[in-house]
């Protein structure tokens, strides 16, 4: 019989993903089979698995903690904002367009069947799945709809464990909130409660914890520590870093639906480099170079650096000889135009003009993972992107391999994802900047040393989560 523990939060960002990849290398170097899953996920920072399918980067994070293969069936669905009240649906790995115009609850009947088949199919692999809720359970006006926390949880049979941030103040009114919310069926599946991010003396949390088994019944099982990590967030950016003398300063333009940021973590956890974000004219005092990231929505941000007047700044940017590159939507923004015929993003704008590139919008959607030779190095990459582009001038040079990428001069723009996690590729950039290298190591090398250190650091915490897992 497959076993499913279940992480929960009071809240989104109190650290349920942390918790699942944490967990993940702990029952992994324990010797147990594991894997991960969170039915629905909603971020820009998406992964490419092997078969070309997307998933949400924190499942993606997780599979590499549990020591598996990515596959979508850990992240069936994944919604990638583009709007305020707009979002594109991924299920399976594939964008499904009826999906996107379909209203929020009546989405259901169609998802959750998607689901139930990649968890039943996960049941009959292996023996022990760690599942990860989204947002909180207490979301009382999303039940009817829910196919993510307690739906899942009740057809998987998990044991339930709900995380707080105590950090933020307030924690025990979250716990106690949360868990009056739910049903009494649900309750019963709640096993324990987890205070994440706590700094200071543990032993003034006792009559608190005595104060809420009391009222719950449920006891506090783990006290995370505040620890300091360089795990790649699932759908935020939080490097806050501001130009300073005597480093290397980057500049990260920071558009509406602003893609895949944690592949610039490279740069951020750097130790002789600023990255620091771009919203308004002033963020480009100081700055030796400028990177466009993705877009989810190209012209929402070619719009925004119109209005923010950033779209004469950064042509005057480049024309000072500085660095600037552009990564996939980045890319298309850094051309002339973009053809959208096919209305994906509401109709044809014009970019920056600095490349004499034109894209046109088109489907399918190219997603694909990929290993590339460049400069007597192979490069693990990943493309995501709707659209093509060409040159139109023979001035362009090819950067990285043809098709993909694009040079003039000090103005560099690929469709290439995941770059800067390659050592080499971050050395041949920052190097001309004046950044000292010794021997590098590539991001998910590291990342891999990093997970083995937080499982080793917080194993004796979750010491009674793990028993539950123990049991398989």
């Amino acid at each position: 019989m497959s076993k499913s523990i279940m992480i929960m939060g009071c809240t989104s960002d109190a650290g349920k993903s942390f918790v699942v990849s944490v967990l993940c290398r702990i029952f992994a170097n324990l010797g147990q089979r594991v894997v991960p899953f969170k039915a629905q996920n909603m971020s820009n920072n998406a992964a490419v698995t092997r078969e070309g399918g997307e998933m949400g980067r924190a499942q993606y994070l997780q599979a590499i903690a549990a020591r598996v293969e990515p596959h979508t069936d850990f992240n069936p669905i994944l919604l990638k904002p583009q709007a305020n009240v707009l979002s594109q649906v991924v299920v399976n790995g594939q964008v499904d367009h009826h999906l996107n115009a379909m209203e929020w609850h009546a989405r259901k009947e169609r998802l959750w069947p998607e689901v139930l088949a990649c968890l039943d199919r996960l049941q009959t692999q292996y023996p022990l799945i760690l599942i990860e809720g989204a947002g909180s359970p207490a979301e009382v006006n999303l039940k009817k709809s829910d196919i993510v926390n307690f739906a899942v949880a009740t057809h998987a049979d998990a044991d339930v464990f709900l995380v707080a941030d105590i950090d933020r103040g307030g924690a025990y009114a979250h716990l106690l909130g949360t868990f009056m919310c739910l049903t009494e069926a649900e309750r019963l599946r709640v096993k324990g409660f987890v205070l994440n991010k706590f700094r200071g003396d543990e032993s003034l949390l006792s009559e608190a914890n005595d104060w809420l088994y009391q009222q719950t019944g449920v006891p506090i099982v783990a006290v995370l520590p505040y620890t300091r990590h360089r795990l790649p967030e699932e759908d935020a950016f939080f490097h806050r870093s501001k130009a300073a003398r005597g480093a290397v300063n980057i500049g990260l333009v920071m558009y509406p639906y602003a893609s895949n940021l944690d592949e610039f973590d490279p740069l951020a956890y750097h130790d002789d480099v600023q990255l620091t974000v771009v919203r308004h004219v002033a963020d480009l005092k100081n700055l030796d170079a400028l990177i466009l990231p993705g877009a989810k929505h190209v012209a929402a941000a070619m719009q925004y650096l119109r209005e923010e007047n950033l779209d004469v700044e950064i042509r005057q940017f480049a024309d000072q000889g500085k660095p600037v590159l552009g990564i996939c939507g980045g890319l298309q923004l850094l051309g002339r135009g973009v053809t959208d015929e096919l209305l994906v993003e509401g109709g044809s704008f014009s970019g920056l003009d600095i490349l004499p590139l034109q894209t046109r919008f088109q489907k399918p959607k190219t997603t694909v993972r990929r290993t590339i030779n460049w400069q007597a190095n192979e490069l693990a990459v990943y493309e995501i992107h709707q659209g093509e582009s060409e040159a139109l001038e023979d001035s362009l040079e090819a950067f990285i391999e043809t098709g993909t990428g694009f040079r003039k001069g000090n103005v560099y723009a690929s469709y290439l994802h995941g770059l800067f996690e390659n050592a080499c590729f971050c050395e041949w950039f920052l190097k001309p900047l004046g950044v000292q290298f010794s021997q590098q190591t590539n991001w998910y090398d590291f990342l891999d040393t990093e997970l083995d250190r937080l499982a080793s650091q917080l194993q004796p915490r979750l010491e009674q989560i793990i028993e539950y897992g123990r049991s398989v």
